[in-house]
Formats: structure tokens, C-alpha cells, sequence
């Protein structure tokens, strides 16, 4: 322990014949011979040993850079890092859908960002998901983000022609939705639990089977679902559209997605997972966070178009 500090570099301290010639050894100075010598030695040890000690406690926390393991601020720049390339390329695909910023009217708008982000953020979606478990490539997470970018530049721009002012809403909105969930996470007032899992699991699925059907009506002009956004545009109890009230559920569902993904975070981090898994919990927020975006999007472009 002695050896790692500079000052215990001298002989004196490394070759017991060095003592007797060195100036201050036990012979030099005729002073208590090889007893004294051994009472100074270890007293010296435990002064370096203690300086050593209040080094080690004066010094920062180790990082997940010196530990090798996930870290929450690790996984928070990573995660900032994924959603910084998702505004850029939202920017490139809103510039593009709108054709520079000429278009005015729904029909002056190209849909070609929002179908080739929207086709290959799936497609790069199964495949981070099924091959994580293998390798975790964060090149392929940072496509992901490019193409949902693309996907939602595209999406907001429509959106924004149709009804001004849709997309500070709806930005406004789901910011609100992942801060507040992310202060009840932090201080414990929501966990995630089990039956409530199991429960959003088979709402997931509930929602998912309703949406194709939705699909398939619209694709086949059928009179109930009739509307820019199939059932959903359908009045419901108190004349508030279906859209407005199925979307409420989806907004806690999708909360709840969130509540999930911090919760693996936190296991990841307690259970000392490898650095590189921040990168999933950066993608597992980020796929959460533009599935809410787009809920809250639609909600409000239903509930402006019925008034």
C-alpha cells in the first residue's frame, strides 16, 4: 500500500541494507537499532496508507466510463443523444413534407418522409429488439432515431397544415405527461407492479386488435367508420368523440409504458448490467415517447375537427 505513494519511492523504505548508510538509519545516527527502525516503518506505512484513504474519499465517484457498468447519468446523455438526432432529422422530414415551406393545403403536402420513416424505424425496431439479446449495436438505435425523426417531421407537418398550432400543443402536452410521470417515479408514488402490468398488457393488445380493425374499415369505406380517423371520429357518451375518449386510456397506457421503462432502468443499474445496456433504455424511452406524441397528436386533431 506504501509503495503507491511517491514519497515511499526512497530505498530507505524499499531495501532494509539501504537503512544502515542512509543518512538518519539506525547506524548513522546510533539510535535504538532495528526496533526503532521497524516502530518508524510502520508508522510511516500508516501515515500513507491514511493519506492514500482521504485520497480515495476526497476523489469523485467513479463513472460508468471507469466501472464498465450502466449508470443513470450514463444512460440519460445517451438517451439525449438518441432524441438530439430525432429533432434533426423531424426538421429535415417537416422541410421535405412541406416541400421547403411552400405548402399551405393538405393536398399540397408529400407523404413520403412519414411512410420511409415510418417503414424503416419499424423495420430497425424488430431488429434492435431481437438481436439486443445478442449484441447491442447503437449505430442501428441511432438509425432508429433518424428514421422516427423522419416519421415525425412528416406527421407534424400534415398535422400542422390541417389544424395551426396542433404541434406546440401536442409537444406541450406529452412533455407534461413525461415530466410528471417521471417526478411520481422518482419519489416513489407510482411503481410498477405485476396485476397493473398484466392489466396494460392486455389492454395493449385489446388496443392493438381495435386498431387493425379500425384500418380495415376505413380501408373498405364502411359507414361506421366514417371520418378522417375511422370509429374514433364517431360521436360517443355526452356527443365527445370515441377518438377523444379511447385516447385518454391510450395516454395512461402509454404513461404507464413509461413507468415500465424507468423501471428497467433502475433494475439495470442495480443489477450492475454492462454500459452498453443504456443504450436500450435510451431506445426503450424514446419508442415510448413518440407513441405518446402521436396519441396526444390525434386527440387533439379530433377533438379541433368535431368543433
Amino acid at each position: 500500500m506504501a509503495l503507491n505513494n511517491p514519497a515511499f519511492n526512497n530505498p530507505a523504505f524499499q531495501d532494509p541494507k539501504a537503512v544502515q548508510t542512509y543518512p538518519g538509519g539506525s547506524q548513522a545516527a546510533n539510535l535504538g537499532g532495528n526496533t526503532q527502525f521497524a516502530t518508524a516503518q510502520r508508522a510511516g506505512t500508516d501515515a500513507a496508507a491514511q493519506a492514500q484513504l482521504e485520497g480515495m474519499y476526497a476523489a469523485p465517484s467513479a463513472g460508468a466510463a471507469e466501472t464498465g457498468r450502466m449508470s443513470y447519468e450514463d444512460t440519460i446523455w445517451k438517451t439525449v443523444g438518441l432524441f438530439a438526432v430525432l429533432l434533426v432529422f423531424a426538421a429535415i422530414g417537416w422541410v421535405w413534407t412541406l416541400g421547403g415551406t411552400s405548402a399551405t393545403q393538405p393536398n399540397q403536402i408529400g407523404i413520403l418522409p412519414w411512410m420511409i420513416g415510418a417503414l424503416g424505424g419499424f423495420v430497425l425496431s424488430l431488429v434492435v429488439i431481437f438481436t439486443s439479446r445478442k449484441k447491442i449495436r447503437p449505430a442501428l438505435i441511432f438509425a432508429y432515431a433518424a428514421f422516427e425523426g423522419l416519421f415525425v417531421g412528416g406527421i407534424s407537418a400534415f398535422f400542422e397544415v390541417q389544424w395551426e398550432g396542433i404541434v406546440l400543443q401536442a409537444t406541450l402536452a406529452t412533455l407534461s405527461v413525461v415530466g410528471v410521470t417521471l417526478a411520481l417515479f422518482a419519489s416513489g408514488k407510482i411503481r410498477a407492479s405485476k396485476r397493473a402490468t398484466k392489466v396494460f398488457l392486455i389492454a395493449m393488445v385489446g388496443y392493438l386488435v381495435f386498431s387493425l380493425v379500425n384500418i380495415g374499415l376505413m380501408l373498405f369505406n364502411a359507414p361506421i367508420a366514417g371520418g378522417p380517423f375511422g370509429m374514433l371520429s364517431q360521436e360517443g357518451p355526452l356527443g365527445i368523440p370515441w377518438g377523444v375518449i379511447i385516447g385518454v386510456f391510450v395516454v395512461i397506457m402509454a404513461a404507464y409504458s413509461l413507468v415500465l421503462d424507468f423501471d428497467q432502468i433502475q433494475q439495470g443499474v442495480r443489477n450492475g448490467a454492462p454500459r452498453q445496456y443504456g443504450w436500450l433504455g435510451g431506445f426503450g424511452i424514446m419508442v415510448t415517447v413518440v407513441w405518446l406524441y402521436i396519441e396526444i397528436l390525434r386527440i387533439i386533431a379530433i377533438a379541433r375537427g368535431n368543433n
